[in-house]
C-alpha cells in the first residue's frame, strides 16, 4: 500500500496525485492505469478521494476517461514559447521528462547547394553533418538534421551528443555562441521513413521548423527538425 500522511495539511487527493505523477514519469503506467476500485485499495483512501485525484489528472490533460474502460494515460504535449531562442532539450526536462538523442549521424560531408548557401559557404564546402532523433521520455519526439561550417564546429565529432542542448557543446567545444537566429515553421507530413523513427501513425502531421543559427555576425547552423504535431505545440506571446 501506497501511504499518504493523513496527518499532513495537503490535501490526500493532492498527495496521490504528486505520487501518481511520479509514477507516471518513470513508465509504472505505460501498459495500466489502475482503477477507481486499484487505487482506493493501493492508497487506504476513499473512492471519492481518489476520483477527485483522477479528475484532477483529467484536467491537467494527463489521464484521460472512456465509459466502459476506465482511465487511461495521454501523453503530455510540449509547449514551447516563441518569445526567444528556446532549447528542446530544456523544453522536455523542463516538463519533468528524461530528454536524451539517439545520434544517427556524426560526420564529415561536403555541403549541399542549399545548405552552403544558407551557411555563407562555397558548394561542396566541408560541414559537420549531425542527425539526431531527440526523445522526451521514452518517446520519440523530434528527427533534426544539422550542418555547421566544418572549420568552426569539427570538435563538435569528440564530444557526446546524446543528452543536452547542442548549442552548450558548441560553446565549451568551439569557443562559439548563438546569439541569435530565424525560424520558419510549416505542418508537413513526413515521408515514410521518418514518419516510423518518429513512430507517428501514417496521416498524422508534423511540423518542419528550419533553424538559422547566427554566432555574432555569421551563420553557425543550418538546422531541418520535423516535430511530432501530436506532442507538440508553439505558444506565441505578447505583452
Amino acid at each position: 500500500m501506497s501511504v499518504v500522511d493523513r496527518s499532513s495539511p495537503v490535501p490526500l487527493w493532492a498527495q496521490i496525485i504528486e505520487d501518481l505523477r511520479a509514477k507516471m514519469m518513470g513508465g509504472a503506467f505505460d501498459d495500466h492505469f489502475p482503477t477507481d476500485e486499484e487505487l482506493t485499495a493501493t492508497y487506504g483512501v476513499s473512492r471519492q478521494t481518489v476520483r477527485e485525484a483522477v479528475r484532477r489528472l483529467q484536467t491537467e490533460g494527463l489521464v484521460v476517461r472512456e465509459r466502459g474502460r476506465g482511465s487511461s494515460l495521454t501523453r503530455p504535449v510540449l509547449e514551447q514559447p516563441l518569445r526567444a531562442l528556446y532549447s528542446l532539450a530544456l523544453t522536455v526536462s523542463g516538463h519533468g521528462l528524461a530528454e536524451r538523442s539517439e545520434v544517427r549521424a556524426a560526420e564529415r560531408r561536403p555541403a549541399p547547394d542549399d545548405v552552403a548557401e544558407e551557411l555563407g559557404l562555397r558548394p561542396g564546402a566541408p560541414v559537420v553533418f549531425l542527425e539526431r532523433l531527440r526523445f522526451a521520455g521514452e518517446d520519440p519526439l523530434s528527427l533534426e538534421r544539422s550542418w555547421l561550417p566544418w572549420a568552426t564546429a569539427a570538435p563538435l565529432l569528440r564530444r557526446d551528443l546524446e543528452h543536452g542542448p547542442l548549442y552548450e557543446v558548441l560553446l565549451d567545444a568551439c569557443g562559439v555562441r548563438v546569439t541569435a537566429g530565424t525560424e520558419r515553421i510549416a505542418p508537413v507530413l513526413p515521408p515514410a521513413a521518418d514518419r516510423r523513427l518518429l513512430r507517428m501513425p501514417a496521416g498524422t502531421a508534423a511540423f518542419l521548423v528550419e533553424r538559422r543559427a547566427v554566432a555574432i555576425d555569421r551563420p553557425i547552423e543550418l538546422r531541418r527538425a520535423t516535430v511530432r504535431g501530436d506532442r507538440y505545440r508553439f505558444v506565441a506571446e505578447w505583452p
